[in-house]
């Protein structure tokens, strides 16, 4: 009877609306890996307006700034997390692992093999 079913599910933090979750994640972890929101936006296939909106969006929600730019120069711009960010990234990390420890533990008590 249960043998086809999977678990499925989407866990984000909310501030009157979306303020946190799986996408804002990975588009944060792709900034710091390249120190660039245009290049996190392209390696998700996003338009660089959609991230940049995105990102204000949640820094309203949110009540800091996710992300410092520097513009120009020698090497160019980039982008940075702040330390705000840093630490929502590793809490967010650390709540969605327990999570989903304990989620696909509930499961498997409901829907043993």
């Amino acid at each position: 009877m249960t043998q086809n079913l999977t678990l499925k599910y989407k866990l984000w933090l909310d501030s009157n609306g979306k303020a946190f979750g799986e996408g804002p994640c990975d588009l944060l972890t792709l900034v710091e890996e390249s120190g660039s929101l245009r290049q996190a936006a392209q390696s998700m296939n996003m338009s660089y307006s959609l991230a940049h909106k995105l990102v204000k969006d949640l820094e309203g929600r949110l009540g800091f700034p996710l992300i410092a730019r520097t513009i120009g120069g020698p090497g160019g711009g980039g982008s940075t997390l702040t330390p705000e960010a840093r630490d929502l990234l590793d809490r967010y990390n650390r709540f969605m692992e327990e999570a989903t420890r304990e989620i696909e533990k509930v499961y498997r008590k409901h829907f043993p093999e």
